[in-house]
């Protein structure tokens, strides 16, 4: 074999053993979910429930300050999923231009509502047929949204509720999932858990306001009323 051929036959070789190091398109990677409670919202006890109120102007505030603190990230957002109520859709709107050609979906397990709670105050004024849905709604989230990537690293954006956050917070930390109420997050916070390769969690922020001034801040407990209304 003269000199040209085996120099051929080297690089082959080196091409084939770097082809068998390079793991194949279908291995775990990381995922990173930030969820976006809504902003502060109208009072309206004329509106039905689903899909209810719109934001308040508070809220809009809220919701827009939270899209530049969105729009300031590095990360590519593979997925955007909204709740079908009108609060997070509100919210949602005000993100949505810093996604150009990009349309939230829709998920309706992301919809409000009050899970098992070992608060006693709580669970008086709800019925046990009702907290049940609840939970086997939100752990449909869990078990499809909360899990490694396929590829490639991924970041989800997810806008929906307090109850619905602190839920998954609980669940993503292993504890015992009636502790949601222990926890408080702000209109418009954000809330970050990462799902490793191998299926742990980090909740790296829980209900972070870092981009909302003191002054507009509300939803959280110690949070005081506040509104944007013009004064008569």
């Amino acid at each position: 074999m003269n000199r040209l051929a085996l120099l051929a036959s080297a690089l082959a070789l080196a091409l084939s053993a770097h082809a068998g190091d390079t793991p194949p398109a279908s291995h775990a990677a990381a995922r990173t979910i930030v969820l976006v409670r809504h902003g502060n919202y109208l009072d309206d006890a004329s509106v039905p429930e689903m899909p209810g109120p719109h934001l308040s102007p508070l809220g809009i505030a809220q919701a827009e300050l939270a899209a530049a603190r969105i729009a300031g990230m590095p990360e590519h957002f593979d997925a955007l999923r909204v709740s079908p109520m009108q609060r997070a859709r509100d919210t949602a709107a005000a993100i949505a231009p810093d996604f150009p050609g990009r349309r939230f979906t829709v998920v309706d397990d992301l919809a409000e509502c009050t899970p098992p709670t070992r608060r006693t105050e709580v669970t008086a004024h709800e019925k046990p047929e009702d907290m049940a849905a609840c939970q086997a709604r939100l752990d449909r989230v869990f078990a499809r949204y909360f899990v490694p990537a396929t590829g490639h690293e991924e970041h989800d954006l997810l806008v929906c509720h307090g109850n619905v956050i602190r839920y998954l917070v609980t669940r993503a930390l292993g504890v015992d999932t009636r502790a949601w109420l222990e926890m408080s997050v702000g209109n418009a916070s954000l809330t970050t858990i990462r799902v490793e390769a191998d299926g742990r969690f980090k909740v790296i922020a829980v209900g972070d306001v870092g981009h909302i001034p003191p002054n507009l801040r509300s939803g959280a407990t110690g949070d005081p009323p506040r509104t944007l209304a013009i004064p008569r």
